[in-house]
């Protein structure tokens, strides 16, 4: 049987921004394993997450926009792709902490403009009662299950068999067949660029949007949830848990399935209660799953504990794609997105994980926790004044209005 092309798009974008994750997660799983040798302290982790997000934004900002000037999204997608997993392998040279800190920024550069493409491709080639759905997929389990459901095992096997700098050379390999997928299979979408007289408001007019804005606002805190988190656990379940490395693997792919459960379920969940009630219900579950880190130590509570509080990825669909698609002309798609994940980067991903790191040097591993915690209750209040985008709940709202205009 042939697969559609939406389906086939879909596989092809999960596999892409899969792979981000893959190579973006390594260093948070391989940081044990390098930290004696190059001489690294949670302060440098910190720092080096910073790098590869402050990149990350600007790219993301610049080229999303650009994608959408140009008309062209085929191209940048491959290049992208090809570009973030060399950068990653060359991760595996270094000798120190700056010429770590110069590949990770490189890494940053690349892999910035893949989700705004992708999902400005998607939303593109999406039926509308499967648009949650597809970019739950690729936003949320996509990136999960590569790289943070087999990410772990795999390059904690690798790394404890090879070495860390084997585990890095070796995670380029899928990037260079992902990227010949794309330049064989995508296709470049009918929308047409961005006209002049459009671009002149440039993001303050996208700004002016409420639902853009509020976006932006939850972008910068949750973000700052995830890359805390997602950094900082590992180091956290060993140094202060007192965890074996197979048992922080276990608690990272529990994190990992709870990801590639909840990025699609929270998104198709939102498909039928509505956008607004499923970021205010599933950011106040995310905001327990620090707390369950902090106060759970019996593995057989800890793995489902932490597998049902996980949600929050599954809430990054929404405001950095459903919400903003939903929103704003087609033709500004990808600049919206890479608004909202840029700035969102620049202050979760860029500022947040520096000050954990210094904040944990100075009172311990355990604040980062409480940081996270608060990174996930800020959008809970702010996602109560997100107005409603859900094609299936604004429907019977769209009929009553026509029944009130016949009785007129």
């Amino acid at each position: 049987m042939r697969l559609s092309y939406e389906n086939k798009l879909l596989a092809i974008l999960a596999l892409s921004f899969g792979f981000v994750f893959f190579d973006r997660l390594a260093l948070s799983f391989l940081f044990p394993f390098m930290a004696a040798e190059l001489r690294l302290s949670p302060a440098h982790l910190g720092m080096l997450a910073s790098a590869l997000a402050l990149t990350w934004s600007l790219s993301g900002l610049g080229l999303g926009a650009w994608s959408d000037r140009r008309g062209v999204k085929k191209p940048m997608l491959v290049a992208a792709v090809l570009a973030f997993s060399l950068f990653s392998a060359a991760s595996g040279l270094v000798a120190g902490f700056l010429s770590l800190l110069l590949f990770r920024a490189l890494m940053g550069v690349a892999e910035g403009p893949v989700l705004p493409i992708s999902q400005s491709l998607l939303a593109a080639a999406s039926t509308p009662a499967r648009r949650g759905f597809n970019m739950g997929i690729v936003n949320g389990s996509a990136p999960g299950l590569l790289g943070a459901v087999l990410g772990p095992p795999l390059l904690v096997a690798l790394a404890e068999a090879y070495g860390w700098r084997a585990a890095f050379y070796l995670s380029c390999l899928p990037g260079l067949l992902i990227a010949w997928l794309a330049w064989r299979h995508v296709r470049e979408p009918a929308t047409e660029p961005v006209p002049a007289t459009e671009r002149a408001g440039g993001f303050g007019e996208l700004l002016r949007e409420r639902n853009i804005l509020l976006c932006v606002l939850i972008a910068c805190s949750y973000i700052t949830w995830f890359i805390i988190l997602i950094s900082f656990t590992p180091t956290f379940l060993i140094q202060v848990k007192g965890m074996s490395p197979q048992a922080m693997g276990a608690v990272m792919s529990s994190l990992g399935f709870a990801w590639v459960a909840w990025g699609a379920l929270v998104p198709a969940i939102s498909d039928r209660i509505g956008r607004k009630p499923a970021m205010v219900a599933f950011s106040l579950i995310a905001a327990c799953c620090p707390l369950v880190l902090l106060e759970v130590d019996r593995m057989a509570w800890l793995l489902p504990l932490v597998f049902l509080s996980y949600t929050g990825l599954g809430c990054f669909t929404l405001f950095m794609a459903t919400i903003p698609a939903e929103t704003v002309s087609p033709r500004r798609i990808a600049t919206a997105l890479g608004m909202i994940m840029g700035v969102g980067e620049l202050a979760g991903g860029f500022v947040a994980p520096t000050v954990a790191g210094f904040a944990a040097d100075r009172y311990g591993l355990s604040i980062v926790m409480w940081i996270a915690m608060a990174g996930a209750l800020l959008p809970a209040l702010l996602s109560l004044g997100l107005r409603e985008t859900a094609p299936l709940r604004l429907r019977p709202r769209g009929a009553a209005l026509e029944v009130e205009r016949a009785l007129r």
